[in-house]
Order: structure tokens, then sequence, then C-alpha cells
């Protein structure tokens, strides 16, 4: 049984999360450090108009501040970029995600060199879920389109809790600034053949605020992701054989 060490960074990307910010950073701290293993937590904060920076500030994290807010894919890239661990975990700030949760996604990375796990809200069962309906169905269709164009299951393509390798990252190009760069990562990975695992996560309601997801516009933009993404790959792999196969003159 292969039992890894790694080293983890820890992507918190916040825009205005100043009623939850602490709370996340004091649990994330709590769990790395009863975990034992090296880790870093990095805040992000993506041009906060509120004390999300200054609250953030109080812990023990390295802050990244953007003077205007560039969306959670940008934030995200900007701690791949910055990070320093041979693991990333990414959680968002908003308290729907339980940092008590991160040693689950670890585990298969310490056992069995998974290059990717994932947390899924939909597996397991929760009494009741704090997913929107909609949302939810939206996620269904998506991870059903996956299906259609990967071969490859996935219950949950637009999670923001998830841990993945570094040198994942550094293999693949992400270019989305949206929420969509969940969707990207989610196709990458497969159509790159890392090998992915989920794992059920205990998802609860907001505590503050309501989503800062728009239904339509960023299920457009997350649809047209999928595709993009897809074909765009498609054309490549089609293209490297072309190469492969052809004969010397």
């Amino acid at each position: 049984m292969l039992l890894e060490n790694i080293a983890v960074s820890v992507i918190i990307p916040a825009y205005n999360e100043e009623k939850t910010i602490e709370e996340i950073m004091l649990r994330i701290n709590k769990t790395m450090e009863t975990l034992g293993v090296p880790y870093e937590l990095l805040v992000v904060d993506d041009g906060s108009t509120d004390n999300t920076r200054l609250l953030a500030e109080r812990h023990k994290a390295t802050i990244l501040t953007s003077q205007t807010n560039r969306g959670k894919g940008y934030a995200l890239k900007t701690g791949f970029q910055k990070a320093i661990g041979n693991v990333i975990v990414t959680i968002d700030a908003d308290g729907s995600h339980q940092p008590e949760e991160i040693p689950k996604l670890l585990k298969p990375m310490m056992l069995s060199g998974v290059d990717i796990v994932s947390g899924s809200r939909f597996l397991g069962r929760q009494e009741t879920s704090p997913t929107k309906r909609l949302n939810t169905l939206g996620n269904h269709f998506f991870n059903f389109l996956i299906l259609l164009l990967t071969k490859k299951r996935i219950t949950d393509s637009q999670t923001g809790f998830r841990a993945v390798r570094k040198r994942v990252l550094d293999e693949i190009e992400v270019v989305s600034n949206g929420y969509q760069i969940e969707t990207e990562l989610t196709i990458k990975t497969l159509r790159n053949g890392f090998s992915v695992q989920e794992e059920a996560i205990t998802c609860v309601k907001r505590r503050a605020g309501n989503s800062q997801i728009n239904v339509l516009s960023d299920g457009i933009r997350i649809l047209m992701t999928i595709l993009r993404t897809y074909f765009a790959s498609a054309h490549r792999d089609f293209a490297n054989t072309r190469v492969q196969n052809r004969e010397p003159r």
C-alpha cells in the first residue's frame, strides 16, 4: 500500500465573505494541524469591498489581493501560481463546505496515488439538500453531457471542493476566469487521462448572503466551456494522430 508524503496548499477564493472567512480559516488551520502534514493557507481576496481582507490577515495565512473583482477562476489561478505544496486543495469561503472533510479528499492520494479527488454533493445521502433545485438540475445536465463526451461518469462537475496534484495543474492550462473554471478542470483532467475519484461531502446551507452565480448567464458559460474544452482537446488529439501516422517522404 502506498503511503505518500504530501505538502498541501489550501486555496480559498473569497469575494465579500467577511461574515464567514474567519471561521473557515480557523477550522482549516485546526484541521490541517490535526492532520499533521506540511501545509500553507492561501486566501485570494478577489477585490472585496467589505472587510474580508482585513479579517483574513488576522489568521495564519498568505493573503493575495486583487484590486478589482476578476472572478473565481482568476482568483484560483492566482492561488495556483503562488502555491508551493505538491497537492492543492480548493474550498469555498462561504461556509458551504466543511473544512473537517479535507482529510477525506487527501486520503486517496496518500494511500493510492490518485491524481484528483473531487468532493461530490450528490454521492451518499443527505436528509436535505441546500443546493437550489434549478442549480441541481443544471449540474445533473452538465454531468450527463460530460458522460456523453468523455465516457466517464462524474456526479458533481461543478464542485468547488477538491484536491488536485500540483503537477496536474502544471500539465494542463486553465483559462476560465469565472465559475466555469470548475467545469474546465473536470473536463481537462478527464480528457488528459488523470485518475479522478469522487468522495461524498457534506454541503450545508450558506450561512450568509446569496449565491453569486447567475443561473442563466453562468449556465450558458458553463455549457460553452464544456463544448469548447472538449472539442478543442479532440481536435488536438486528431491533429497529433495525423502527425504520428504520416509516413515520411
